[in-house]
């Protein structure tokens, strides 16, 4: 069994438990398959007591401390919890984790989002994300072009023209 502190699972915080319980157990049945001893060896480098600190500190080296401040500022009362669990699940229980680098988490991040369609604001979040971590223009748009046979048009010129907003040709 593939644990839950493993890659595989990457998408978790984005499109929900219900569509990676699939995948993961497909997973399972495909390393199986080919060999692979399972469960695999955990990637978690964070406990349940350091996720957050974990979590917000790269938080901020990816998105910018001054842009991670002025949401936990401008955030109501009774949304506050969206930021902290934002922190500690997506950033702390996932992208600290070992085995892939943080560059190509945001090139995931980015075409998880992209494929979800409707997710715009997140979308333009994730382009400076990986602007800030070395992605440039030309990777986002290859990764784009390599969805394009399993978004459809939709999708990928919703896409462009985010990337278009935030880097501009």
């Amino acid at each position: 069994m593939v644990p839950l502190d493993t890659h595989v699972p990457d998408a978790l915080p984005y499109v929900g438990m219900a569509k990676v319980f699939d995948f993961v157990h497909t997973t399972n049945e495909v390393l199986a398959e080919n060999g692979v001893e399972l469960p695999l060896p955990g990637q978690s480098t964070t406990t349940p007591g350091d996720r957050a600190e974990k979590g917000l500190a790269v938080q901020k080296a990816i998105a910018g401390a001054e842009k991670i401040d002025d949401m936990y500022a401008s955030a109501p009362d009774d949304e506050m919890h969206f930021q902290r669990y934002l922190a500690a699940n997506c950033f702390g229980d996932h992208l600290t984790r070992t085995g892939i680098d943080v560059p190509t988490r945001e090139l995931l991040t980015f075409s998880i989002l992209v494929s979800l369609g409707g997710c715009e604001p997140q979308v333009k979040g994730h382009v400076a994300a990986n602007l800030n971590v070395g992605n440039g223009r030309g990777a986002l748009i290859d990764v784009i072009t390599q969805l394009l046979p399993y978004i459809g048009y939709p999708r990928t010129l919703n896409a462009l023209r985010v990337v278009n907003e935030v880097a501009p040709a």
